[in-house]
């Protein structure tokens, strides 16, 4: 099936959450509201035309100054069986940046959602774990937002486990070849 006739599939079986479908060199989105997210996800993932068994990834944008709202989650579908691809696009506004989980359908969302919420601040409700994934649980910020400062926040100290882990490294390289 072709990703414009799964988004036409899409906007059949949930005409008031589809907001847009835009393609652009043969990649297809599909924008919805973000409250039948999950809803839509499960659905793609039932459909046994669809299939969508297999939650490639979930990213971040930042559209500060650019776009309101500010944040969208991104999530690329494909089905194995089926060999389709499709991205759902959804906006998540600033003041309350919150999706719902869909580590329930697929359980690979789990990372995902993380490393999300780790890098940009936005949360998953109903996630089973949520906490940061790739940067320490006492770091301050998301920097992957565009209001994160490049060279860290002026006038902070740095971070204060970085003492730790330089010292640690000293300790460890005696097991160095």
């Amino acid at each position: 099936m072709e990703p414009l006739q799964i988004a036409e599939k899409i906007k059949q079986a949930f005409p008031d959450e589809v907001t847009e479908i835009s393609s652009f060199r043969d990649q297809v989105s599909v924008h919805l509201k973000k409250e039948k997210l999950h809803d839509i996800c499960l659905f793609l993932r039932q459909d046994p035309e669809l299939d969508f068994n297999y939650l490639v990834d979930i990213c971040g944008v930042d559209y500060l100054g650019k776009k309101t709202p500010r944040f969208e989650a991104v999530y690329h579908l494909y089905s194995i069986a089926q060999k389709h691809l499709i991205r759902l696009r959804v906006q998540v506004p600033e003041d309350a940046p919150t999706v719902k989980s869909v580590t329930g359908i697929w359980q690979g969302a789990n990372w995902h959602e993380r490393e999300c919420f780790d890098m940009l601040g936005i949360s998953f409700d109903g996630h089973p774990d949520l906490r940061r994934v790739l940067l320490p649980e006492d770091w301050e910020g998301h920097p992957l937002r565009k209001d994160y400062p490049l060279e860290g926040f002026k006038g902070e100290e740095d971070w204060p486990g970085f003492t730790e882990v330089v010292e640690l490294s000293k300790k460890l390289k005696e097991f160095e070849w």
